[in-house]
């Protein structure tokens, strides 16, 4: 039986700021069909990693692959970079354009495609996160729970220069924070939902326990720059790992310390 080729390859990944690296010689093998999430307190590192899986930041040290391809530059100076998605915590709209433009931005600067393809294209995927009549509207007339949904229609968005690669790997900067339960809820299931959409894998950054138990099916803790623990779901729900235990109960006794962050 051959080989899969993984998804994310990470060897010995180190990223310094200063004089402090904020990830020290990490190490990530992802395989198809795995939904991540990477969880720790607040400045361990896992925004930084997204950032360089996405290439808008490249490494101090280490290799990063997606898809078996080795990243060696930032994603603006590659020609085909590889089908990563972001979905940032701020849906990131720009207000002075209709939702259509905001999902469509890039199809309509760098594509041949015509108004009346791209415009069916939008409306596909906004269905697809079960917005209807909201095409011509502007983000400002749309509630936040709305806005985070416009910004999963766009990752959903099929571009011709990814067009021919099977498997995109979504990345998601705390999707539910700010957001009331059933908001929360209506995200969680739009993570899993827009994953299988796009026939890809996802890596979840987030402190919202429902969103770490709903989204994903295997969970790294990051702290002190290293992974302290990687397992499942059901692992991480009963395992006695100091760290893991700390995170659940939100306890001030363990080995995180605020002042260490």
């Amino acid at each position: 039986m051959a080989e899969t080729t993984p998804v994310v390859e990470i060897n010995d990944l180190t990223m310094q700021w200063g004089s402090n690296p904020v990830l020290d010689k990490v190490n990530l093998k992802m395989e198809p069909g795995q939904r991540i999430a990477i969880v720790g307190p607040s400045g361990s590192g896992k925004s930084t990693i997204l950032r360089l899986l996405a290439g808008l930041l490249f490494p101090t040290d280490g290799t990063i692959k997606i898809f078996g391809e080795l990243q060696r530059y930032l994603r603006l100076d590659q020609n085909y970079p590889p089908d990563v998605r972001f979905v940032f915590q701020n849906p990131a709209l720009l207000a002075s354009l209709t939702i259509e433009e905001n999902v469509g931005f890039l199809l309509m600067r760098n594509s041949h495609l015509n108004h009346k393809e791209i415009r069916n294209r939008v409306r596909e995927c906004l269905k697809k996160v079960d917005l209807y009549d909201v095409a011509d509207k502007f983000p400002g007339q749309l509630s936040g729970g709305m806005q985070k949904r416009v910004s999963f229609a766009r990752a959903l968005m099929q571009y011709p220069i990814t067009e021919n690669k099977s498997m995109p790997l979504l990345l998601y900067d705390e999707p539910t924070a700010g957001l009331d339960p059933v908001a929360c809820t209506r995200i969680e299931d739009l993570i899993v939902q827009t994953t299988k959409l796009a026939n890809g894998c996802s890596i979840v950054v987030s402190h919202v326990k429902s969103t770490i138990e709903r989204s994903a099916n295997r969970v790294l803790m990051l702290y002190g720059g290293k992974f302290q623990w990687d397992g499942s779901i059901e692992e991480f729900k009963q395992t006695s790992n100091p760290y893991v235990k700390q995170f659940r109960s939100g306890s001030l006794k363990g080995p995180m310390q605020p002042s260490d962050n």
